[in-house]
């Protein structure tokens, strides 16, 4: 829960070419120095999605003028963080690798993996300063910068089917009591009132940071994420989990959500051909319905902000997401100079427009002058509004935490929808994430 991104996220390009081509490019790889067979090049693992359009169209351009070539490998989205946790340590490593900042490179900096990148920046001082100071620091480890933002900042927006909606005599909710007689007058019309790719785990996740958010305010998440477990077992926890089981009860995912992927198209899917009402996701899903659903994407996906609680504790303008994607660069590779000039690319001009192009909203401070020309102008001044105001960005809570917590997280997540977990038995798995 990407991320933003919860992530960026994988749309329908097919899995197995996508295995394929992990599989012949981790073995050219030669171990993230670039000497396999003697060849002067660095590896760049990313994340794979929609958005790998704009990181292939980098690459080439970095590859016109460099002596030393960088090669791209996608790993399909739901593998990428098992394989990229497999191969981090070994021969098969990559130069330079995606990531979301925060806990999940936390242990890749502990076990001294990565390289600090203060002195790249003491060179080129713009690889930080041409970013929001908020967005960079969130690839910091204490106080030292392991990653240089690389996407677009991803807040998780309420997506919508307008013509359904329309049809069920229904709108975009501004209010939780909204969004509930949404979901009742969808389900008379026979359609699943939200779509949601439960077998992915992390886009249900969503439901929860922003029902905490909006209910607690980012204080609760803060506290628990400091080891205060008994923040998951106050009033206010207990409310939010009382809200989200409502939700559930009132069918507003159907009976299968389970067996739907985001990862696969499923749930994209759903909304794009008029089977579901809404769907709870990062901005990427933008991108994703413009590659899958183009019709669709220009003519009939609206999105929203995450409705408003009554008497809840959180600002109404709160986002959870994430800031950005980083690229972090293994300390063993024998070509940081050549890297470090593929970094500064990512606050070009170039850069920057093409990640436009897809719906993606860079947070280089040169992208405000480009917003007006962009091909998706409402849609991307409308997330820059949202970030520009938004008292609190809460990082996605399976990012914000250590990576060793994302497996036992998303199964409380998902056994709590299920109702397979009551609230102690949430509350009680939740305490029980390693923080440290």
């Amino acid at each position: 829960m990407a991320t933003l991104t919860h992530r960026a996220r994988f749309s329908r390009t097919t899995t197995a070419t996508l295995v394929l081509a992990l599989g012949l490019g981790l073995a050219a790889c030669g171990g993230g120095s670039g000497s396999s067979g003697g060849a002067k090049e660095f590896h760049v693992l990313v994340y794979g999605d929609a958005a790998n359009k704009v990181e292939k169209r980098i690459v080439a351009t970095f590859n016109k003028t460099s002596d030393v070539k960088a090669v791209l490998d996608t790993v399909p989205g739901a593998d990428y963080q098992q394989k990229l946790q497999t191969v981090i340590n070994t021969p098969q490593a990559p130069d330079v690798f995606f990531n979301w900042g925060g806990g999940s490179i936390q242990p890749f900096v502990k076990a001294d993996l990565l390289l600090p990148l203060d002195g790249m920046v003491a060179e080129e001082p713009k690889l930080a300063s041409s970013f929001l100071p908020s967005v960079f620091d969130t690839a910091k480890v204490d106080g030292k910068a392991y990653g240089v933002p690389m996407r677009g900042t991803q807040p998780v927006l309420l997506f919508n089917n307008a013509k359904v909606l329309a049809d069920a005599g229904t709108q975009p909710p501004g209010t939780w009591a909204e969004l509930l007689d949404s979901v009742k007058k969808l389900k008379a019309k026979g359609v699943t009132p939200i779509a949601l790719g439960g077998g992915d785990q992390w886009p249900t996740l969503m439901w929860f940071e922003y029902l905490y958010d909006r209910v607690a305010g980012p204080e609760l998440f803060k506290k628990a994420l400091a080891g205060d477990k008994e923040a998951w077992a106050s009033e206010d926890s207990r409310k939010a989990l009382s809200m989200l089981r409502e939700l559930v009860d009132a069918g507003a995912f159907g009976t299968n959500y389970d067996s739907v992927k985001f990862t696969d198209g499923g749930s994209p899917a759903l909304l794009a051909t008029g089977k579901a009402g809404f769907e709870l996701m990062g901005s990427w899903a933008f991108s994703t319905q413009q590659e899958t659903s183009p019709e669709f994407a220009k003519n009939g996906l609206g999105y929203t902000a995450f409705p408003t609680i009554e008497g809840g504790k959180g600002d109404p303008a709160n986002l959870v997401g994430n800031t950005n994607n980083f690229y972090s660069v293994l300390k063993k590779t024998k070509h940081a100079d050549a890297i470090a000039d593929f970094l500064k690319l990512m606050y070009s001009d170039e850069f920057v427009k093409e990640q436009l192009a897809i719906g993606n909203l860079p947070t280089t401070t040169n992208t405000a002058k480009f917003l007006d020309s962009a091909d998706n102008s409402a849609y991307l001044k409308y997330q820059f509004d949202l970030v520009d105001k938004a008292p609190a960005f809460q990082l996605s809570w399976d990012q914000a935490y250590l990576q060793t917590n994302a497996t036992p997280m998303h199964q409380a997540i998902q056994q709590f929808f299920n109702g397979r977990l009551d609230a102690d038995g949430f509350i009680k798995a939740m305490q029980a994430l390693s923080t440290e």
